[in-house]
């Protein structure tokens, strides 16, 4: 690489030379030059600041120190040594320790000078505030659709179907055994229908929930107890709870239902043999936004993310997800993300979906409460930062 930059022509007479690296460094995207043994040659500002390591640590690492080994990285970093010219993906999760969890369009470019064969440029750009809360506010469409739907089923399906299965139900007295089973499973499917609008019912209900300040971590432990006596048996949950982390303002059954509703979702997709759930608990500084069909901005501070080892979710599902009836398991009502949606809206909070195979995660943005919980909602944890 060059090192002077040379002026155009008609600089001012005395202008001094600028040096390459202060025009890398005025860049808002993080740029890092890896050589051909995985060292690292070079580090920008921008990137002292998105891996929170100064540039004389980074230039003591290797990038396999600052990005785990299976980060969507490094296939670009093959990519480009295997003779491909620049490459751009976008929408790659980096999610280390140093990090924390970013949204980011990533381009990997070789080095041209002989002298660093196999090098290669990466150039971080972290995705807009914008993107990343158009993506958390997907599963608000699907609260207000479920909804319409569910007012619509319950008065349109409801009342005729209580009389198609009573005219079955007389038919069935006067017909011979083959036709007998025929008006039987008339009967059988009408119950299983009316079950299903009972159940879309709840989304309709517009009441305000019952918000009270909570200590999130006696929610979350009580929907991990619930777990692991019962549908999650052989799964090992690892439990990372923030102790520093103030109340959270909601309603303790909807959010007991709300976290259940995602614990049993990962525990239904990780492997058999080492399923794995980890349940995190992080207080985000963030941003404050506007929700829709609001003036005001809100702030949501406290972070919740349920964590699963399982094949992750098709790309093509992702966006859908939170939609009624959308579903990856073959007997899935596609109910449980719906009510998700619905309980997380009617808190006022956000979720979004980071998902590739062998982890899927949840997060679940939630306001906090100006007051602190009952003395019986004491946090265990505010003692001690205890990791399970």
């Amino acid at each position: 690489m060059s090192k002077r930059v040379v002026a155009f022509q008609h600089h001012p007479p005395g202008t001094a030379l600028f040096e390459p690296t202060q025009v890398l460094n005025a860049l808002a995207s993080a740029i890092l030059v890896v050589g051909a043994d995985n060292a690292l040659l070079y580090a920008n500002a921008a990137a002292e600041q998105m891996f929170a390591m100064s540039r004389a640590s980074l230039a003591k690492a290797l990038i396999t120190d600052i990005l785990p080994t299976d980060s969507p990285v490094f296939p670009l970093i093959e990519q480009v040594r295997g003779g491909m010219s620049a490459i751009t993906e976008h929408g790659l999760t980096l999610d280390t320790p140093r990090t924390g969890q970013r949204l980011v369009n990533v381009q990997a470019a070789p080095m041209i000078e002989a002298v660093l064969v196999g090098g290669v440029v990466l150039s971080f750009h972290e995705r807009s505030i914008a993107d990343q809360i158009d993506h958390r506010l997907t599963h608000r469409d699907a609260a207000r659709s479920i909804a319409a739907m569910s007012a619509m089923l319950a008065h349109e399906i409801k009342n005729p179907l209580s009389g198609i299965r009573g005219a079955a139900q007389l038919l069935e007295h006067g017909l011979n055994d083959q036709d007998r089973e025929l008006a039987s499973m008339i009967q059988e499917e009408a119950d299983r229908i009316k079950g299903l609008v009972e159940r879309m019912e709840v989304f309709s209900d517009t009441a305000p929930i019952h918000a009270i300040p909570l200590n999130i971590h006696r929610v979350l432990d009580r929907v991990r107890q619930i777990a692991v006596h019962g549908f999650a048996k052989s799964v090992r949950f690892i439990v990372e709870y923030d102790p520093s982390l103030p109340a959270v303002l909601g309603d303790r059954d909807q959010l007991i239902q709300l976290f259940l509703n995602l614990v049993k979702n990962a525990a239904e997709a990780v492997p058999k043999e080492g399923g794995e759930i980890v349940i995190k608990t992080a207080y985000q500084h963030g941003v404050r936004f506007a929700m829709p069909g609001s003036q005001s901005r809100v702030h949501l501070p406290l972070a919740v993310t349920i964590q699963d080892n399982g094949p992750g979710i098709p790309d093509e599902l992702q966006e859908h997800l939170f939609d009624p009836f959308v579903t990856t398991k073959a007997s899935g009502s596609g109910l449980g993300l719906a009510m998700v949606a619905k309980i997380v809206g009617d808190h006022g909070g956000v979720v979004d979906l980071l998902s590739r195979p062998g982890r899927t995660q949840f997060r679940v943005l939630l306001p906090m409460s100006k007051e602190h919980p009952p003395s019986d909602e004491a946090d265990p944890y505010a003692q001690e930062n205890l990791h399970k």
